[in-house]
């Protein structure tokens, strides 16, 4: 149901507020060289933060590639056969890339380059470049800018290396911001043992770091205390104080004793370099490692910083685990603070123990007065769970996980604590996926949840909101106009996540619309009758409250479009660790 707009003639008298719905959207503009554009955060003073996803001409290094290896042979083959699939004829050859700069003047041979580097063996081959396409960025009036986290100047081609993690996850008050990233990749030389020749290696010097940003730019690392191999670190909330900032997250503080067992066995340094043999055990050595279910190298714990006016670190205090471990569970436990507010009180996620057993699962927590405690019932069958905000009334929402209709499916909650009470809406339909983002002060949660109740695997999602004490959520895009200002034409947005929420009811999300489909360069493609083809990206939007009322929408036709392209766009290569990112760490 939309607010069903009356006629073209009248609508070209009115405003664009007066046309609208129940929630006037206003996209916040992208960043210039970037295909797609999120919120993370919102301060109630209208600070905005987010990332920007699929850069433009990511920076290609071709000086350590062998072109005569079977490998790039082999993905060329494999180029020309896609070409051929859409009746295409290839624009570049191999040698074109080695000799004759094609990788910086033709953008399907700087397509063919990402999509090499960014396969699944190569990925996480360390004699391969690290190309990372998702930026850190600021939403102001005048324009989106970046906020560079820890990327550095490239030694090999102009500007950043463009191989770093960014994530801004939270912003105070004040427009401080929290957040983490990675250390950038450095070409280096590394010779096997009873080998003579050197390999070129791309290697950094810590997986993840937290960091506080000031206003005006001021980076503040969080560093661990127990940094070995780099440590960890991750910041995921901040909050203004009388006397400061207060900071939570995540960070590194031993390595167990299994894991240091198979450090001494693996990283002796003679096959590959020590510091990439950590990174595979931390994350995974699998291809898919971001996804590897093992807690990595290091005992993780909760977390709370604070620091003083002047961005000075007077404290850090471990937060706590859920559990106990057992003499003789020498692997890596972890926990994580997710969420602070004005009262001081901290939530976030820990293992714990799987109802009376010894096995450990992950659950949302509260940490308070030297405690962990859980306050989801595992008796319910809920197996797993997290916090993503919290509001200064101390109510606390997120999502958990259970099998439902044969699915393993997450459901977002809201724990109101003074009260004691969890409480699971209504969302979509049974199976639905759904999570909540965030709350205001008002008692109105925002999330999102799979709305196509026909596909069981790639279901669409929709943003909603949800006030306590109602029976169901809201579809946002059922509060937006059915047409755009001429009467006829769709509204051209669909509300796909709802981030966070202010204490004036503004929504802040993402939204997708169709758009002219551009390449790695940015340049608009054309089929081969030179047409022009379109996409759907992402937009950064806000959704602010006014008067109007609710009507239903006339059915829309389904659109069909025609197969363009046996294979991904270029950037979804470099896309999917991302959206896993997103999911995980996303928060308030």
């Amino acid at each position: 149901m939309k607010y069903k707009l009356l006629a073209a003639s009248i609508l070209a008298t009115l405003s664009t507020s007066a046309m609208s719905a129940t929630y006037k959207l206003t996209e916040l503009g992208g960043l210039d060289g970037a295909k797609l554009n999120y919120v993370t955060d919102v301060s109630e003073n209208g600070h905005v933060i987010g990332l920007s996803n699929g850069v433009y001409r990511l920076p290609i290094d071709i000086s350590y590639i062998d072109f005569d290896d079977n490998a790039i042979k082999s993905a060329y083959e494999s180029e020309k056969d896609r070409f051929e699939l859409i009746d295409k004829e290839i624009t570049f050859t191999l040698d074109d890339i080695e000799n004759n700069d094609a990788v910086n003047t033709n953008a399907d041979a700087h397509t063919f380059m990402i999509r090499f580097l960014s396969s699944d063996s190569r990925s996480v081959d360390s004699e391969y470049q690290k190309l990372a396409s998702a930026i850190a960025t600021i939403y102001k009036t005048e324009g989106a800018t970046e906020q560079v986290i820890f990327d550095e100047q490239s030694l090999d081609y102009d500007g950043l290396t463009r191989s770093t993690s960014n994530f801004l996850s939270a912003v105070a008050e004040d427009g401080v911001m929290t957040g983490w990233g990675s250390a950038p990749y450095e070409k280096t030389s590394f010779t096997q043992a009873d080998e003579d020749e050197a390999e070129t290696h791309f290697l950094r010097d810590f997986i993840r770091r937290g960091v506080v940003i000031s206003a005006d730019g001021v980076k503040v690392p969080l560093t661990p205390e127990f940094d070995e191999f780099g440590g960890f670190s991750a910041a995921y909330d901040i909050v203004k104080t009388e006397l400061g900032y207060e900071v939570v997250g995540t960070v590194s503080t031993d390595i167990p004793e299994d894991r240091q067992e198979n450090i001494d066995d693996r990283c002796d340094g003679e096959d590959e370099p020590v510091s990439d043999c950590i990174e595979n055990i931390e994350l995974g050595s699998s291809s898919n490692r971001l996804f590897n279910s093992n807690n990595g190298i290091y005992n993780k714990r909760a977390v709370k910083w604070t620091l003083d006016n002047s961005f000075n670190i007077t404290s850090t205090e471990i937060l706590g685990l859920g559990l106990t471990p057992k003499d003789d569970e020498k692997f890596a436990f972890k926990s994580g603070a997710y969420a602070i507010n004005k009262n001081g009180l901290i939530a976030g996620m820990s293992d714990v123990r799987y109802k009376d057993t010894d096995t450990r699962i992950t659950m949302p927590v509260v940490f308070e007065n030297d405690e962990v405690k859980e306050f989801i019932n595992q008796e319910d069958d809920w197996e797993s769970g997290q916090v993503l905000s919290m509001n200064d009334n101390d109510i606390i929402v997120g999502y958990a996980t259970k099998r439902i209709d044969g699915r393993t499916t997450t459901k977002f909650y809201y724990y109101d604590k003074q009260n004691d009470t969890v409480v699971f809406p209504s969302d979509y339909f049974a199976s639905s996926n759904s999570i909540a983002n965030d709350i205001n002060n008002n008692g109105i949660v925002v999330g999102e949840g799979e709305t196509d109740i026909f596909n069981s695997s790639a279901r669409r999602r929709e943003g909603f909101m949800y006030t306590i004490g109602e029976d169901k959520i809201v579809n946002l895009n059922d509060l937006l106009p059915c047409y755009e200002a001429d009467g006829e034409t769709r509204f051209g947005y669909k509300i796909a996540e709802a981030k966070a929420i202010n204490n004036n009811n503004e929504i802040f999300g993402v939204a997708t619309k169709t758009v002219e489909k551009t390449d790695s360069f940015g340049n608009v493609v054309r089929d081969v009758d030179g047409n022009i083809e379109h996409e759907s990206v992402t937009v950064a939007v806000k959704l602010t409250p006014i008067s109007g009322s609710v009507e239903e929408c006339p059915a829309e036709e389904v659109e069909q479009y025609e197969r363009q392209s046996a294979s991904f766009p270029w950037f979804a290569f470099l896309l999917l660790p991302f959206a896993a990112v997103r999911r995980v760490f996303s928060k308030k």
